[in-house]
């Protein structure tokens, strides 16, 4: 998994839960105390524990934790690849065009980086659907960001998940739709 992924981990566990949490968290899930580096590659286990950790600690459950990671990291992954966003565009925009502007340079910069795969369709100006790929399954981060990337530019959003791989779908569908 993308060193970025665990700093931003850091990051969310020390402002949701103190200074101290971090360190507790890397004792408490027996992961090897290291310092992430954003421009390396770490076990995927790794995260599994540290994200299990912390659902137990804090008692909310792993999606839950996840989404509301994925909501807190939005805006520092938008400032991070602001150089392939199209400043006119909004939260959908955003979402219809990360797979071709964002996740394909990530692969190609960062040697072993595997982004999930989106592909988006857009449904109407107010709608589109997100599928989701990725043997990681982590389609609650997914949410998380869009909603955080909703929040960014000022908008409201609902989200459904018509699919998941966790139910033994091949890929998750994540509508998406603007609230006014």
């Amino acid at each position: 998994m993308h060193g970025t992924i665990f700093t931003e981990l850091q990051k969310y566990v020390t402002t949701k839960l103190g200074a101290d949490a971090w360190k507790a968290l890397l004792r408490e899930s027996a992961v090897p105390t290291r310092v992430y580096l954003p421009i390396r590659e770490y076990p995927d286990a790794e995260l599994v524990a540290l994200v299990a950790t912390a659902s137990r600690i804090t008692q909310i459950p792993v999606p839950a934790l996840l989404k509301d990671y994925g909501e807190f990291i939005a805006p520092d992954l938008i400032k991070m690849y602001r150089a392939y966003i199209n400043p006119q565009w909004k939260t959908l925009d955003l979402l219809e065009h990360t797979e071709e502007q964002i996740h394909v340079r990530v692969r190609d910069d960062h040697k072993g980086a595997s982004p999930p795969y989106l592909t988006t369709t857009r449904l109407s100006p107010t709608e589109a659907m997100v599928h989701y790929t990725s043997a990681r399954k982590l389609c609650a981060v997914a949410e998380g960001i869009a909603l955080g990337i909703a929040r960014y530019y000022g908008e409201t959003i609902e989200l459904t998940q018509d699919r998941c791989m966790h139910r033994g779908d091949q890929t998750c569908e994540i509508r998406v739709r603007l609230v006014a």
